[in-house]
């Protein structure tokens, strides 16, 4: 056993001892507490669902004749080299934790890849150097700060990433040269949350992006010889802030395509004019948001994607003449990972749909004809049988206009037959965020639950979620918290109206903020649900806010309001799971990672024990290797047993 592992568990068993811990099973990395043994029947029934697999790509080789991939063969996520569509997957590092991420410089001269990864979950993240030639690896950062953003200048020698080295709250950037890159020089002293964007072709300027919160951040230009940011597009003193969300350089370094919601409800995709300052919209006329945004190396080509009700829609874009084309050839779901080969003629992806795991795909861009480069497993399920959701929306408590009720959008996994036989159990399964959205695509759980057991799933995008536009997204900032578990109120009235759904058997669950809603949908509707299963979730906005990382606690002060304030801090403290615990008298799973930077163990710890001394016995899992949520497939697979167990027993068994 390593000393860091040593002294993280003495550790450990020291901060849990603050909470009176008893009855406490040690297996492993995980501590449980009231968690009953599966059944051999749901153990052997889920094996097939936990040992699917996805792949994603992360970075082609210079050369374009092959690619870096991450997928999972063993206990977590490594990188593998993939050199030909449908070719073996070779893997190449082999660590105990996961590899976030992984590129190639753009230079071959340089025979390896730049690797990040954290320890434990922690996500103090750490870069490092895979030599292709030795097969062996180094650490360039220095192993305590928290680093990101790695950017690669287009001649490949060095590359810009940015750091909290110096105070563990501010991330200023630094320059590594690939003559020492374990020796990195600082660029710019920054205050707050920064990263590099794109390096201009001359790769003499680079951008920058500042991020406020999920409505407010901005875009800079550093010329490396003066590095002094110089904000672009600056607005005046009290206009309405706007949100930046990828930008690149033209090839005459004129211009800059970027995205934000300037002027809109949506991310749209302009051309900004760096002698004028004008902006030209060239989407305007999509009334979704922008999302994603790559250019090829030679900037005339651009691919982005757009965000159609939580289904991605793929376009190229011809920087020379304008023209926009519409990929209309993909499935419906979720895509990530564009990357335009060096040469400029092909577009990777990776991608998932509600019915299949992330795959790589290629798209030839002279063709237009789509290549699947990677088949995961799906633990030789037949995977016809995956539901597809269908996209509902249901109306919540107000009105926008006489008469009209706000609608939220939700996905919906149907079991087959449901709507014939009726009375089928429900399972509302909450995002996180909340400045995010529930998508299409593949959960192997929700298809579990949906097939195995026969339950209703439902993801819905409370106000607050984003994907509807800026304004639905500031809906439940500040003051205006609780009513976005209004929304949840609103869907147990909806469910108890359709004739295929049993309302007295409903389940509500999340991860992160969707654990908070969990714990405060138990605390409101209580009487109207079976049970809640609360992931990594906050239990008290104000010790979240003093106990999660100093990177963060600003940006979450924006969304969730400043504790420090007398009378947010008293708002907080009132509508805080915590204070109403002794309102949830039905059972509940509580799961956390320990080393979790973003919702510190102490939140689970203490509705974990305040539940108690309220007289139930919550279920309780807490991971010693894990951080914000669990990544480890041995974890994974035990929190999912744990799941399906809890919901079989509050729904079949009780």
């Amino acid at each position: 056993m390593s000393i860091h592992r040593l002294f993280g568990i003495l550790l450990g068993a020291l901060a849990l001892s603050e909470f009176a811990v008893a009855e406490r099973v040690r297996n492993g990395s995980l501590v449980t507490e009231n968690v009953p043994e599966a059944s051999p029947e749901m153990i052997e029934r889920l094996r097939q669902y936990q040992n699917t697999r996805s792949a994603h790509l992360q970075s082609w080789q210079p050369s374009g004749q092959g690619m870096l991939i991450a997928t999972r063969f063993g206990n977590t996520t490594q990188i593998h080299a993939l050199a030909s569509p449908g070719g073996a997957r070779r893997q190449l590092t082999f660590f105990d934790e996961p590899v976030a991420s992984a590129s190639y410089s753009p230079n071959p001269e340089y025979r390896g890849f730049l690797f990040r990864r954290d320890v434990g979950g922690g996500e103090f993240y750490q870069y490092f150097w895979f030599d292709l030639a030795t097969g062996t690896s180094r650490l360039l950062t220095d192993g305590k700060s928290r680093n990101g953003g790695a950017t690669w200048s287009n001649a490949g020698d060095v590359f810009a990433y940015v750091s909290t080295r110096r105070n563990g709250r501010d991330t200023d950037l630094y320059l590594a040269s690939m003559t020492a890159p374990e020796r990195p020089r600082m660029v710019v002293e920054l205050k707050g949350a920064w990263g590099p964007v794109d390096w201009s072709p001359d790769d003499r300027s680079l951008l920058l992006y500042r991020g406020v919160s999920a409505n407010e951040s901005y875009l800079y230009s550093l010329d490396m010889a003066d590095p002094k940011p110089v904000m672009l597009n600056p607005q005046p003193d009290g206009a309405t802030p706007i949100a930046y969300s990828g930008a690149v350089w033209s090839a005459d370094q004129k211009r800059v395509f970027l995205i934000s919601d300037q002027d809109s409800e949506f991310a749209h995709l302009r051309v900004l004019n760096l002698a004028t300052g004008r902006q030209t919209l060239l989407t305007g006329d999509i009334p979704w948001d922008v999302e994603r945004l790559t250019a090829s190396r030679d900037r005339r080509k651009l691919a982005f994607t757009v965000n159609d009700n939580g289904r991605s829609s793929l376009y190229l874009y011809d920087t020379d003449t304008g023209r926009r084309t519409a990929v209309s050839s993909l499935p419906l779901g979720g895509i990530a990972g564009l990357e335009f080969s060096p040469d400029g003629q092909r577009l990777g992806f990776s991608l998932t749909t509600a019915q299949g795991p992330g795959d790589v795909y290629v798209l030839a861009l002279d063709s237009m004809k789509l290549e699947r480069w990677t088949e995961s497993e799906v633990g030789g399920l037949d995977v016809s049988r995956f539901v597809a959701p269908t996209l509902i929306a249901y109306p919540t408590f107000d009105e926008i206009e006489a008469g009209k009720r706000r609608q939220i959008p939700a996905i919906y996994y149907c079991p087959v037959g449901a709507r014939e036989k009726g009375k089928v159990p429900v399972v509302i399964n909450i995002h996180g965020g909340p400045e995010s959205q529930s998508t299409v695509g593949f959960s192997p759980s929700t298809q579990f639950m949906v097939n195995e057991l026969g339950i209703a799933v439902i993801y819905p995008n409370v106000r607050g979620s984003s994907g509807y536009g800026k304004s639905y997204l500031k809906l439940d900032n500040g003051m205006k918290r609780e009513d976005s578990v209004k929304d949840i109120g609103a869907l147990l009235d909806w469910i108890a109206a359709q004739p295929e759904f049993d309302a007295g058997r409903v389940i509500v669950m999340g991860g992160s903020y969707g654990g908070y809603m969990t714990l405060a949908a138990m605390t409101h509707y209580n009487d109207r649900l079976a049970g809640g299963i609360d992931i990594v979730g906050i239990s008290n906005f104000v010790t979240f806010l003093t106990n999660t990382q100093d990177y963060r606690r600003d940006l979450r002060r924006v969304e969730y309001g400043d504790e420090r304030d007398p009378a947010m801090r008293a708002f907080l403290e009132r509508i805080s799971p915590l204070t109403h615990v002794g309102k949830i008298a039905k059972p509940m799973l509580i799961a956390q990672g320990y080393n979790d930077p973003r919702v510190p163990v102490t939140e689970a710890e203490q509705i974990v024990k305040a539940l108690k001394e309220n007289g139930g016995q919550p279920w309780y899992m807490l991971a010693m290797d894990e951080g914000h949520g669990f990544a480890k497939k041995e974890n994974a697979n035990a929190l999912q047993i744990a799941t399906m167990t809890f919901i079989e027993t509050q729904f079949f068994r009780r």
